[in-house]
């Protein structure tokens, strides 16, 4: 069993908000993999199904960003699942929308899910994707951090932002199918999706 959590705020004031990222990526993997029969469990929602011919549990953690370790530990804890075999999805504002990036573990780069991750397991190493969503400055907006993240998407992010959650699903398929070393290999090397 996999455990792919992607990482966000619940409520429908942070849907769609640059921080959610992580959730989006995996709503857009459900929708590609036509995955049923979500639930609510550990302190999260979650559906279970096959992805590249391996068992998979997807998990939103409902616990506010800040308190994502709880999640995660517990869905990892039921399963018995390594940290691994943990790939947790997140936004970041270090990398420009339209990039994503593999990591097979590393320092939380002040993302305050993946701080609390590492409190709750105890270790950094486990694979992180990161979803690039720009930076205020990019944009030409004077805001600071907290409210540029927990802010929507500008129009002219929205077709990029499109093609990097296409891929993050095909990452999270090739993560899945070779291993986090290819995967980096072919998706931290390019802008575009590999053919």
């Amino acid at each position: 069993m996999h455990l792919i959590v992607g990482l966000g705020n619940p409520g429908p004031e942070y849907a769609h908000t640059r921080h959610n990222a992580g959730f989006m990526a995996l709503d857009a993997l459900v929708k590609r993999h036509a995955l049923v029969g979500e639930r609510s469990n550990f302190h999260g929602r979650a559906v279970e199904g096959r992805i590249a011919n391996e068992k998979c549990l997807l998990l939103w953690p409902m616990t506010f960003m800040n308190r994502s370790g709880l999640s995660v530990r517990a869905a990892m804890d039921f399963y018995k699942i390594e940290p691994i075999h943990t790939l947790v999805i997140v936004d970041d504002t270090a990398l420009p929308i339209g990039r994503i990036r593999l990591r097979k573990d590393g320092s939380p780069g002040g993302h305050n899910g993946l701080k609390d991750i590492e409190r709750a397991l105890g270790t950094d190493a486990y694979p992180r994707l990161r979803i690039g969503i720009d930076t205020a400055a990019s944009l030409g907006l004077r805001q600071p951090l907290h409210d540029y993240v927990l802010s929507r998407f500008a129009p002219e992010q929205l077709a990029p932002l499109s093609r990097s959650l296409d891929k993050s699903c095909a990452a999270v398929e090739a993560y899945l199918r070779d291993g986090i070393e290819k995967t980096m290999t072919v998706f931290n090397a390019s802008d575009e999706p590999p053919a």
